[in-house]
């Protein structure tokens, strides 16, 4: 199939401060996608479940070209669930911009770009879909890509520690930690962390606390 007709339901596509991951910081063009097949408990882009608009590739990038900045960030809804992301993925590659992947971790990696930096959620047991991950994912990494568990309670961060140390990840790639917002204080994961000596990178969600927790397209 020809890049111009393949056709992808994006929710949003916006220009914004990369706020999560170790890209954290970087002016970055964000093609969100929708559909989700996950319901975490603290989901904060419900409007991604069914909103959106067919969209082509070249319509994507011709979108994203006046934002001027070398990152774009892939993200959801859960960008694996259209097939056409493969597509899209490859097209930004090609265009030679650094692009990352926001996965919710209930998909295979192994498709995806060598190229891509995967961010790949691993659900903790508060979000109620800890069950659902597709495990294989872990020998699918590269140095440059990233597990995150968001973290709601002390269990999850037990939980996520667990995980961890079972499966030797701090010695795939990097492992995040998320405070779940509004449910655990960065301190209050932070110190968990330092008291565990856990080889982790803490991150927040530095979009919230710049524009709020409500702010869309951002």
């Amino acid at each position: 199939m020809l890049m111009d007709e393949v056709k992808i339901k994006i929710n949003e596509i916006f220009h914004s401060i990369q706020g999560e991951s170790l890209l954290a910081g970087k002016p970055t063009a964000f093609i969100r996608t929708s559909y989700c097949n996950l319901r975490c408990t603290w989901c904060d882009t419900k409007y991604a479940y069914w909103e959106g608009t067919l969209m082509t590739v070249p319509e994507i990038l011709e979108k994203i070209k006046p934002f001027e900045t070398q990152y774009a960030c892939v993200t959801g809804g859960e960008p694996l669930s259209q097939r056409g992301t493969l597509e899209l993925l490859n097209a930004l590659i090609k265009a030679e911009y650094i692009v990352s992947l926001e996965t919710n971790g209930s998909f295979s990696v192994k498709d995806v770009p060598q190229e891509v930096i995967k961010v790949i959620d691993i659900k903790c047991p508060d979000s109620g879909e800890s069950e659902k991950m597709a495990w294989d994912n872990f020998d699918l990494v590269q140095k440059q890509d990233q597990f995150k568990f968001v973290v709601a309670s002390q269990k999850d961060f037990e939980w996520a520690q667990d995980i961890c140390h079972k499966n030797r990840l701090h010695e795939r790639c990097t492992v995040l930690y998320s405070p779940a917002f509004g449910l655990v204080k960065p301190a209050e994961l932070a110190g968990w962390i330092l008291s565990a000596k856990a080889p982790v990178t803490l991150q927040t969600q530095q979009h919230k606390e710049i524009w709020g927790e409500d702010q869309r397209g951002v």
